[in-house]
């Protein structure tokens, strides 16, 4: 085998294992985020009370934008149940009034991915990447495997469940 083809290979693997986030049916990675409007959220704080979606976007990539619309129509039916919404933009700091006006179409919360800590999500190297994270703080849906799109019967399909399912706790 050639050095450079060897070379390669260990790359490819080495990303393969730095991308690598989180396992579904195990305890969701901690994040953290200033929100655009100010506050804090905390995955840990949602846990007994709150199922989160965290959803990976940015202002420049047309699926993510697509599927926003998706995201609010499902908050604005569920978000009395007990869900949250977070979704962190990967746009660079200087675009942040465009996050914003993005943002200013949706009732869900948004935060800058330069104001978030999220290391156990795996490297962040495609979008749109998104999440759910049950009231017990388990992951459900891990999109690194499988469609990564969101629609609103994906939604249904995943999310609902975990709103009303057995075991659900009550919102707060």
């Amino acid at each position: 085998m050639s050095k450079l083809l060897h070379v390669l290979l260990l790359l490819i693997v080495s990303t393969a294992v730095l991308a690598r986030g989180p396992e579904v049916g195990k305890p969701a990675p901690e994040i953290q985020a200033k929100l655009l409007d100010g506050s804090e959220f905390r995955n840990a704080d949602a846990v007994g009370h709150q199922v989160v979606i965290l959803n990976f976007w940015a202002t420049w990539c047309a699926p993510c934008r697509a599927e926003m619309p998706a995201l609010e129509a499902y908050y604005q039916k569920h978000r009395v149940e007990g869900l949250t919404i977070v979704a962190v933009s990967m746009d660079e700091p200087e675009d942040e009034a465009k996050v914003r006006q993005v943002m200013s179409s949706f009732s869900f919360s948004a935060a800058m991915g330069r104001d978030a800590k999220f290391k156990g999500y795996g490297r962040i190297w495609r979008i749109p990447l998104t999440f759910v994270i049950d009231r017990d703080g388990v992951l459900r849906k891990d999109a690194w495997y499988g469609d990564a799109g969101i629609d609103l019967p994906m939604l249904e399909k995943t999310v609902t469940p975990l709103l009303v399912g057995a075991g659900a706790a009550a919102p707060k």
